[in-house]
């Protein structure tokens, strides 16, 4: 199904473009004619994301820590605030950095958009829903959530800035949006980012037993970054405020995962069982009802086709 929804930007900010998910969507706008400016501090960021863009015209890249105010020279249309820690290895590793971005990256963000009179683009997280009691999630849950355990500083920061972009809406009038991404993957993660898919392709391609935690029995939904690029557009040109789900509502079983890569990359690699880390969630589905009726929009990629393509991808850069 194609989005029914689009807009021609002018100028799109994108921080944390450098990382996965912003680096597909700088390059999603500039192919669709928009300037595209950058912001990233290069914390999880990797330069060789954006390599391929740096000469392209309309492509301005603005090293900066978002936690504090930056330039962008001429005002955006668009400002899409994607700067943050979103692995388990990385949020970890840098927890108050996470949160500063979720919270003081978040204002500086928004006032950026707000001062130019721009259309703003909040990525939040199937995170908000924490260990869900509700199955699959819709966006009324409020969510089940540990705010002092170990992931506590990636949550709580998404839940913060939900919280700070809908205060902004509500007493400044700026033009606001919040979409909730449900675990996306495909080319550009890095191998040891410490999430499901980019580990077991790597320990897959390496022969090495693919590390399956707990029973394996957990869920996920896995969405193809295309389609989840496609779905985050289609929520900026539409103008609504959400929250909304962006994801793939197909389960899989992380065991199922693991047992798919190895065919699909013909590993000889078997699967051992390593312990469930705190907080994990036990189940995690997106109800996208919301995005198919206001935005007509949902995934294309089957699992299959885009843990291929992914494949291929890192085949090619093994040393990712």
């Amino acid at each position: 199904m194609n989005a029914a929804f689009s807009r021609d930007w002018e100028h799109a900010v994108v921080t944390g473009g450098a990382g996965f998910v912003g680096s597909h969507l700088c390059t999603a706008l500039l192919d669709a004619g928009t300037a595209v400016t950058c912001v990233d501090d290069f914390s999880t960021g990797r330069p060789e994301n954006i390599s391929a863009l740096l000469d392209r015209p309309g492509f301005t890249l603005v090293q900066a820590n978002v936690s504090e105010p930056f330039d962008v020279g001429r005002p955006p249309d668009l400002v899409l605030h994607f700067a943050s820690p979103a692995s388990p290895a990385d949020y970890l590793r840098l927890p108050l950095h996470t949160m500063e971005a979720g919270s003081l990256g978040t204002r500086n963000a928004l006032a950026l958009a707000h001062g130019a009179g721009a259309r703003f683009l909040l990525a939040s997280t199937s995170e908000v829903y924490g260990d869900p009691q509700q199955h699959p999630q819709n966006e009324r849950y409020w969510g089940n959530v540990n705010p002092v355990g170990p992931r506590s500083v990636y949550d709580e920061a998404k839940r913060f800035g939900e919280a700070l972009t809908t205060a902004e809406a509500d007493a400044q009038g700026t033009d606001t949006g919040i979409v909730r991404l449900f675990n996306t993957y495909g080319p550009r993660m890095r191998g040891y980012d410490g999430r499901a898919v980019p580990t077991f392709i790597r320990q897959a391609l390496a022969g090495e037993p693919l590390t399956v935690t707990g029973d394996g029995l957990q869920t996920r939904s896995l969405c193809y970054v295309d389609d989840t690029v496609r779905g985050i557009l289609a929520a900026a040109a539409h103008g609504m405020r959400g929250p909304v789900n962006i994801g793939n509502p197909t389960e899989i079983t992380m065991l199922e995962l693991a047992r798919l890569v190895i065919e699909l990359t013909g590993s000889s690699s078997e699967i051992c069982f390593i312990e469930r880390p705190t907080d994990d969630p036990a189940v995690r589905c997106p109800d996208i009802t919301l995005a198919r009726d206001k935005l007509e929009w949902e995934p294309r990629v089957p699992a299959e086709e885009g843990l291929r393509r992914t494949i291929a991808w890192y085949r090619a850069h093994m040393d990712s």
